[in-house]
């Protein structure tokens, strides 16, 4: 893999991708860390997939001047927990706690980042457990297992066999779109569809849900910005 710029403003690194599997030459703007990939198929040089990737700049620039913004996660940084933004404070003693206007974090600053996103976990497991057990209970159907995890392409997820899965980053969300996700996928437990009976079931068990899916639609991008490395 080659590293090239696209000259322009600003310039764009490029990284040259050569796969036997590809068929036509395509350019990814990675949504983790705005990293630009043109991925050739074989045959085709250099030279043409670097003339592609010219002849997209225009989109490849508004696509990186769109890209989630990163935010690093540490001391005095603002950090939206249940929905509300709290500021992040060193404070003396042991654990993380939660104020009104901020996340209390105890111990070494250089590693608060981290341990509030640890924590941040913990709640969100606590808060989806909650949410899932009471739709569950409503729908009356059981499931198998609840599992977090750091994913982008989605917020939740059911399996065959009644597993649950949701993004950790939900947490961060108002409590209202934290619930709705979980009444979604606690809904597939009946429907493993989107046909109108699941609509219908999600609607059974929860209510009304345009608001909340709307929110995520428009501010859910911005949950995956915040680094609690």
């Amino acid at each position: 893999m080659g590293q090239h710029i696209l000259p322009g403003n600003p310039p764009v690194e490029v990284s040259l991708k050569r796969s036997a599997r590809a068929r036509r030459i395509s350019l990814r703007v990675s949504g983790l860390d705005g990293k630009v990939t043109l991925t050739l198929p074989k045959g085709v040089s250099d030279r043409e997939g670097l003339a592609f990737a010219r002849e997209k700049a225009g989109w490849l620039r508004g696509h990186l001047d769109r890209r989630t913004p990163i935010v690093g996660v540490g001391i005095g940084a603002l950090v939206p927990v249940e929905g509300v933004q709290r500021e992040l404070r060193s404070v003396p003693g042991r654990g993380v706690r939660l104020a009104e206007d901020a996340l209390l974090v105890a111990g070494d600053p250089v590693t608060a980042g981290r341990r509030a996103g640890a924590w941040l976990k913990a709640l969100a497991r606590d808060r989806l457990a909650e949410a899932s057990d009471l739709y569950a209970g409503r729908l009356g159907l059981g499931y198998s297992k609840l599992t977090l995890r750091d994913t982008r392409s989605r917020w939740g997820s059911c399996t065959a066999d009644g597993g649950l899965m949701y993004s950790w980053r939900l947490v961060l969300a108002p409590p209202e779109v934290l619930s709705y996700v979980a009444a979604h996928e606690v809904a597939h437990l009946a429907e493993m569809n989107h046909s109108s009976r699941f609509w219908d079931t999600v609607e059974r068990i929860h209510g009304p849900y345009k608001v909340q899916r709307g929110w995520l639609r428009q501010h859910g991008a911005g949950l995956h910005g915040y680094r609690f490395e």
